[in-house]
């Protein structure tokens, strides 16, 4: 029966690179110790409970789904930089971009009656013409509770980011992410998955932080759900995941349309609408 590799949090990174590389996804156990994990659920609870369910069978009409999480939790913030995680994408997407961005955020709260999502590729969201070549992402899963075969454990099919565009999976090519809260589910957003069925009298909640090549247009509007006056107090590091800064040589720069001096009427770096001074900060050398 096919499954996918659990392993320790703490392997190395090019074990876990070897991974993603043969099967598309692995999950890492003990990634998120218990206390933080109770503070992340904390800080989520009031938001994912005045959200509402989704629209269709793909955004689940039994399920809710919670956005903006940098601006709406201090410890998300910290999820999205953790070191590990953040590593893996680095090198995972360094051979197609010089930056990558933070692509979504997103509490996933699957309840009970929810049926299977229909299996997709997230690489989608930008269409089939770049080449297959070009991996667009690194997604994540962290389980904030337990994800179970009963619960909609995500539906993953280990290899398919090799097969053909038009390839379905069968069933004894797919498998379940069953991992413990805590765990965090790792995939290139070319492999084949979907959200599970909950069958179960209990909600399953993930909270799915993907990353994305800097030239790419994000998913999440990072811009409107952390605007400048919330990014503005955020760490340098956090603030260029979230896309205020060139995507490369000159991608995202803006003018200000209501600037009357010299200084800001021109083309200006996205960090300036932080209020960082352009001609003395070293990032702009």
């Amino acid at each position: 029966m096919i499954k996918l590799e659990t392993i320790p949090a703490s392997t190395s990174s090019e074990a876990i690179l070897k991974l993603i590389e043969r099967d598309g996804a692995c999950i890492l156990s003990n990634a998120m110790s218990a206390d933080f994990l109770n503070r992340i659920n904390s800080e989520l609870e009031p938001f994912v409970s005045r959200t509402k369910t989704g629209r269709d069978e793909f955004t689940g009409k039994y399920t809710q789904r919670t956005g903006a999480l940098v601006a709406r939790s201090p410890g998300c913030r910290g999820i999205v930089t953790n070191k590990k995680i953040l590593g893996l994408a680095k090198q995972f997407l360094s051979p197609f971009s010089k930056k990558l961005q933070i692509n979504t955020t997103q509490v996933i709260k699957i309840n009970p009656g929810e049926g299977a999502q229909d299996f997709h590729r997230d690489r989608l969201a930008w269409g089939t013409l770049l080449p297959r070549e070009i991996e667009t992402q690194l997604s994540t899963i962290w389980a904030l509770t337990d994800f179970t075969e009963k619960n909609g454990a995500t539906r993953i099919v280990p290899g398919s980011h090799r097969w053909d565009w038009k390839r379905e999976a069968q069933p004894d090519e797919i498998c379940q992410a069953v991992m413990d809260p805590g765990s965090v589910l790792v995939f290139t957003g070319s492999v084949i998955h979907s959200g599970g069925q909950n069958h179960s009298d209990d909600y399953r909640t993930g909270l799915n932080i993907t990353y994305c090549l800097g030239w790419l247009r994000q998913e999440e509007n990072q811009y409107l759900s952390c605007p400048p006056e919330i990014a503005k107090h955020l760490d340098v590091e956090l603030q260029q995941l979230l896309g205020y800064t060139h995507g490369d040589y000159a991608l995202g720069y803006y003018s200000d349309p209501k600037a009357k001096d010299s200084e800001n009427a021109g083309i200006l770096p996205p960090e300036k609408a932080l209020g960082a001074n352009a001609a003395n900060d070293e990032r702009f050398a």
